[in-house]
């Protein structure tokens, strides 16, 4: 049999394998598993599922206490991204929360300003909130539990506060002046204009007072009446454009997640505008070529790297808010484009990104928070929220509590300006009226016939990488506490580094990647906070870790 023929059969074998592994009911997990990146936020999900609730009372619960305890990283004002898997249908889908553009946003809009870091700094940052709207969505189209109930850890946590611990204490130092200058955000974070010492009780009355509205009210009670005129009124009056119909338009969207298949698993990942799903599917469609396996080491972070170059390069030209612009994601994911990637690879030395086909052909965060969540009748969650930077804005909302996200740095502002995160970007992303701008956001279900991983991980650009590497481990063999804590390699097509954790490369594997071309830059200090879920269906071991470069932790209930 030719090799076309004997391929063309392992193809069809495997949509024959597929199909059965599909029509075999999934069994049930024996434990439930929730891993978050902070304590209280774990225990608060736990409790909302003994209360009687499901993963998605779960993932409401755990999202507002992160906003309460995680203040520099999500909240009321940010975002994001909740992948749900309702195991009574097995359906899939993605709710997207992703802050929306004003309807007064221009294409322009941050060029010539005198202020230069408008598209971070102060109101005229922020988009359009998601997460008061995405809480109210889980809760009435697939949860079990009131707000009342699912909101009640958040209130309690807000008004009688928690101890500072020392990741939050480090946001508040990087962004002390900022805090300061908003009077409100001061108050809540500084201890006299100081930096509080760990330890010191964070107590949010107003927040509280927010969140105890959005549990009487709903939805409706933040993007209506009152309370949005109140914040129309606060963000214009600090330079801001939102409008009460900005406001009172806004909705979550449900997506069709990303679904591709990697040797035996199946990948269920967030969907555009989320970058991560298109853009892992990329990579593994390119390693696909490879048996990485049987390579050594260094060969495999070469060939790892050079995936991740082109991934990210298709990243920056083609994909943006789907509502706004076409995006060939079937070509992006097929095996034919992967093989014409593989042309312009080879072993033994690295592709400069600028030989590449340029992005621009015309005249043109870390500080984000995952959780992942499992119940024992099989329902998941993998849900990536943000402000985009530490404390987004920088700007709190007179008498709410909650800091405005700086979201519209997600925008390609100006087609090949690099964003805070060195992401560059073509029309594709551009600023637009009500549009929600490209994120790197990526949570995962990954899923094979011995068992099941739930992934997510915070880091701005690096996001997509940190996840990337979490699969290739899992299919390694590692566990849930080894994928979290694993050393990390990082490409993103522009700047052409290599940035790497210092445990992630020995010195022999570094002069030979060098020798190969790569241009490396160590990071000292690690990145990312990657919370996991694993299940083995053999054993019926169910494990949740919390990434160590953290302050999480991983339960299983």
């Amino acid at each position: 049999m030719t090799r076309r023929l004997l391929g063309h059969a392992a193809g069809v074998l495997l949509v024959l394998f597929a199909a059965l592994a599909a029509a075999v009911p999934a069994p049930l997990p024996p434990q439930a598993a929730i891993a978050s990146a902070h304590p209280l936020a774990t225990q608060a999900g736990l409790d909302a599922l003994a209360a009687g609730g499901n993963a998605f009372d779960a993932a409401v619960a755990v999202s507002a206490v992160l906003a309460v305890v995680e203040p520099a990283s999500s909240g009321v004002g940010g975002g994001g991204f909740y992948l749900l898997h309702v195991a009574a249908d097995g359906h899939d889908v993605m709710v997207d929360a992703r802050e929306a553009a004003p309807l007064a946003a221009t294409r322009d809009m941050y060029l010539g300003r005198k202020d230069g870091g408008s598209s971070t700094d102060g109101a005229l940052a922020a988009a359009i909130p998601g997460e008061p709207a995405a809480w109210a969505w889980l809760a009435a189209h697939y949860g079990r539990l009131p707000l009342s109930v699912t909101l009640k850890p958040a209130i309690t946590i807000a008004r009688d506060g928690f101890p500072l611990y020392a990741r939050l204490q480090n946001a508040i130092r990087v962004k002390q002046r900022a805090l300061a200058a908003s009077a409100d955000a001061g108050q809540v974070f500084l201890a006299k204009g100081a930096v509080p010492d760990v330890g010191a009780t964070i107590r949010q009355p107003a927040l509280a007072r927010t969140l105890e509205m959005l549990a009487r009210e709903g939805a409706d009670g933040f993007y209506k009446g009152r309370f949005a005129e109140h914040l129309v009124s606060e963000v214009r009056r600090a330079g801001g454009i939102w409008t009460a119909e900005d406001l009172a338009r806004y909705r979550v969207a449900e997506r069709a997640p990303i679904r591709v298949h990697y040797r035996d698993a199946t990948l269920v990942m967030a969907a555009p505008p989320s970058a991560g799903g298109v853009v892992i599917g990329d990579a593994l469609a390119i390693l696909a070529g490879y048996e990485l396996p049987s390579l050594d080491a260094v060969t495999r972070h070469h060939l790892t790297i050079e995936a991740m170059r082109r991934a990210y390069r298709d990243r920056a030209e083609y994909l943006g808010d789907p509502d706004f612009v076409q995006i060939p994601v079937d070509l992006l994911l097929s095996p034919q484009y992967a093989a014409g990637q593989r042309t312009s690879m080879r072993l033994d030395r690295a592709t400069p990104s600028d030989v590449l086909r340029p992005v621009f052909t015309g005249d043109e965060s870390p500080s984000t928070t995952h959780f992942s969540v499992l119940d024992r009748e099989g329902n998941r969650v993998g849900a990536t929220i943000s402000i985009n930077l530490f404390f987004g804005a920088t700007y709190m909302v007179p008498g709410t509590g909650f800091m405005l996200n700086d979201t519209m740095d997600d925008f390609s502002t100006s087609a090949g300006k690099p964003n805070a995160f060195g992401l560059v970007g073509a029309d594709a992303n551009a600023v637009g009226p009500g549009k929600r701008s490209l994120s790197s956001m990526t949570p995962t279900f990954v899923e094979r016939p011995g068992g099941l991983m739930i992934i997510g991980s915070p880091g701005g650009s690096t996001i997509i990488s940190n996840v990337l590497g979490g699969i290739l481990n899992w299919f390694d063999g590692k566990s849930a506490a080894e994928i979290v804590a694993a050393p990390r390699i990082h490409h993103q097509y522009l700047p052409d580094t290599v940035m790497f954790e210092s445990a992630a490369l020995g010195a022999d594997e570094r002069a030979e990647l060098e020798k190969r071309g790569h241009k490396l830059r160590e990071s000292k200090t690690g990145w990312g906070n990657t919370q996991v879920v694993t299940w083995d269906y053999a054993s019926g071991r169910v494990e949740a870790a919390s990434d160590p470069r953290g302050f999480g932790v991983g339960l299983v209930y």
